[in-house]
């Protein structure tokens, strides 16, 4: 190859690689949710304090935080977190169902699916409500509840986001709550289980181990700290026991230099992962 060759061709490499990400930069993901660039941009800056309402595949979807909607957006419409394969009539378990997004989402992909859904926070249930009724879903039930190892009640930290959360101990922002216990609802096969329920994982887990045979697809997003890494060591035991294989993506990078740690004051965790399970 002459030298004037390799030169047209390392040129025209750049010039291609300038057009993707000239491309890449001007694409809007959000396009077919409604989403603008002008409406992205007005939501990030949109204050929480009131209930609002966005219009989705053609339905008023409520919301209290814009930044969560689109963040939720985001990771489940565009990333497509939850996308999979499931059978007509699939049963799906939603523990933490927040304002319903992934609901939507699994309504969308299978609309005759039976999906019973938990939510203990009182802002986030109502708008869970409100959503599942704009949409008029069919088969799907609603428990405003936390999941637990027991039928009781719990200590909850009402926050009306997506950081709503069981505590150990009470003050001023806890409430009690009703709790159910998540292995009375795997007594047959669950074509997805997710798991999403900020901190409480573990507890769970531990308990529905020997129902984790009916589950063929799970979703657990775990939240901890060095201190618990025993408990994901034992949680990634019980799904390889369960006969699950995992995969492991980081939820969010809490540390960028896990060496060089500086904690990071919006959050209590030091390690949060989505943790996908599924059979072969």
């Amino acid at each position: 190859m002459s030298d004037n060759m390799s030169k047209n061709s390392f040129i025209k490499n750049i010039q291609v690689g300038v057009q993707k990400k000239v491309q890449s930069a001007l694409e809007n993901p959000y396009r077919g949710l409604n989403m603008s660039w002008a409406k992205i941009k007005y939501y990030k800056h949109l204050p929480p304090g009131k209930i609002r309402s966005h219009k989705l595949f053609n339905h008023d979807f409520y919301f209290y935080s814009a930044t969560e909607l689109l963040h939720g957006l985001k990771e489940i419409f565009v990333e497509n977190i939850y996308r999979q394969k499931l059978q007509q009539g699939a049963y799906i378990l939603d523990c933490g169902a927040n304002i319903g997004m992934s609901i939507v989402y699994l309504k969308t992909q299978f609309p005759d699916a039976k999906i019973i859904a938990f939510e203990p926070d009182e802002t986030n249930f109502n708008l869970l409500q409100k959503n599942i009724g704009s949409f008029g879903y069919s088969n799907v039930e609603l428990h405003k509840a936390a999941v637990w190892s027991e039928n009781t009640t719990l200590l909850f930290s009402n926050e009306s986001s997506m950081g709503s959360k069981v505590e150990t101990s009470a003050n001023e922002n806890t409430i009690k709550v009703s709790a159910l216990r998540l292995k009375d609802f795997i007594d047959r096969d669950v074509d997805f289980l997710k798991i999403d329920i900020e901190g409480a994982e573990y507890v769970v887990l531990e308990d529905i181990a020997e129902q984790l045979h009916f589950v063929k697809n799970m979703f657990l997003e775990y939240h901890g700290t060095f201190s618990q890494n025993v408990e994901l060591a034992r949680m990634i035991e019980i799904i390889k026991n369960a006969g699950l294989n995992f995969y492991i993506k980081e939820a969010a990078p809490i540390y960028p230099t896990p060496f060089d740690r500086v904690k990071n004051p919006n959050t209590d965790y030091d390690v949060q992962l989505n943790i996908f399970c599924f059979r072969n």
